[in-house]
């Protein structure tokens, strides 16, 4: 790393006014202060309890995304082509098949290209509604406060847009960024001073407003007339062996070769992420730990306990990381630095709280099978409480040493 900072400070005058490749400085400039923080940070501390650069903060949860991008385009153009193909269906309507055909890119399951371009082409509308939908008004509210517009914004876009299933239409998808920027951060005053997830409150605003849009066999894959429900429901309603039973074996689920939210299937790619923000330390790796380990814990216990009537009781711990959206939310929607705990040990407390409810909710509500996304605004509303008694008591345990 120092090499490299030698020979970036070397090359720096040949990108300076009246250098040969002048016209290429802000490319130059993006790419040292992606690598190295620059002499002009963010102003202030972009999260109330951390004064770290926001700008490394944000790119560097964006690149941990990749994978999961990935995985999830070919995905969803796989399961679409997918129950294209079993239903037989032939002069699709609608541009995304006009883009197809007119491309000549067949409707083909095996074909990494054609599964990819097509998951493509369900993710990017979403996408850029999102972007435009949101900035607009994250730009007005930074005019009316005389704020700069920040990066934060550009992770709470792909994080929102990945947490929605692949059938979410686009008015939808304007509507809940909209209120998860303005309700769920903007009246607060802004970026680092929200105490619930934006991105998460966005996505529960659309649930609890047009919960058959965004729950259903339908909403899954993205063909119209196509049901099929996501392992994660055929376990609320039959437990493992309904799972077992549709075609799922525990390796799809981990590599992600199922129906559901467009980046949440793939926990394989999720964890990739994971030790990206980890080496980092852009995410902590208590709040992960503690997720994790009330997750297992919970399920254990409800192992344990048994049920005749519910089938979920049954579940293994492996089979709830890999179902639904909990790994997802685990890392990089719990370790959210402004709506997360920001004590050590409160940091433990509050994973703790969101795999104890996430399992919870999976298990003792039936109407609702995916708990994540609720758990963690739980543990969000709670974490401001955890950080105070742990504070508390470490003030009372050093009062009593002196």
């Amino acid at each position: 790393m120092a090499r490299l900072r030698r020979f970036l400070d070397r090359i720096e005058p040949q990108f300076q006014k009246g250098g040969p490749y002048e016209k290429y400085f802000a490319l130059y400039e993006m790419v040292d202060t992606f690598i190295y923080s620059p002499a002009d940070v963010t102003r202030g501390s972009p999260h109330v309890r951390d004064a770290i650069d926001l700008k490394r903060v944000m790119s560097y949860v964006v690149v941990a995304t990749f994978p999961v991008l990935l995985l999830m385009l070919w995905n969803t153009g796989f399961q679409a082509n997918n129950a294209i193909s079993q239903m037989g269906m032939t002069g699709l309507d609608g541009w995304r098949n006009w883009v197809m055909s007119t491309l000549g890119i067949a409707h083909d399951p095996n074909s990494v290209f054609a599964n990819m371009f097509y998951g493509l082409l369900y993710f990017l509308p979403m996408y850029i509604t999102t972007l435009v939908a949101g900035g607009i008004f994250e730009v007005i509210f930074a005019a009316v406060r005389n704020h700069e517009v920040n990066e934060g914004f550009l992770v709470s876009s792909m994080l929102y847009t990945l947490t929605l299933p692949p059938s979410t239409p686009l008015w939808m998808v304007a509507l809940g960024i909209i209120f998860g920027v303005v309700l769920g951060k903007e009246v607060f005053g802004g970026t680092g001073k929200n105490f619930l997830n934006p991105a998460l409150t966005g996505r529960a605003f659309l649930y609890f407003a047009y919960p058959a849009a965004m729950s259903g066999d339908a909403v899954w894959t993205a063909v119209d007339g196509y049901t099929g429900a996501t392992p994660l429901a055929l376990a609320a309603s039959g437990g493992i062996d309904a799972v077992k039973e549709a075609g799922y074996s525990w390796s799809q689920t981990f590599l992600g070769v199922m129906p559901g939210s467009l980046g949440e299937t793939s926990t394989l790619a999720i964890l990739i992420g994971a030790a990206f923000l980890i080496y980092t330390r852009v995410a902590n790796f208590r709040i992960i730990l503690g997720v994790f380990l009330g997750m297992v814990a919970t399920s254990l216990l409800f192992n344990l306990i048994g049920s005749d009537t519910n089938p979920m009781f049954s579940v293994p711990w492996y089979w709830h990381l890999t179902m639904g959206g909990l790994a997802f939310g685990m890392v990089f929607m719990a370790t959210d630095p402004v709506s997360a705990a920001m004590t050590n040990k409160g940091r433990w407390i509050y994973g703790a709280l969101i795999g104890f409810m996430a399992v919870m909710i999976r298990v003792v509500n039936p109407a609702f099978p995916e708990g994540i996304m609720l758990a963690i605004l739980f543990g969000n509303i709670f974490a401001p409480l955890i950080d105070y008694f742990v504070v508390q008591a470490n003030i009372k345990r050093r009062m009593k040493r002196s």
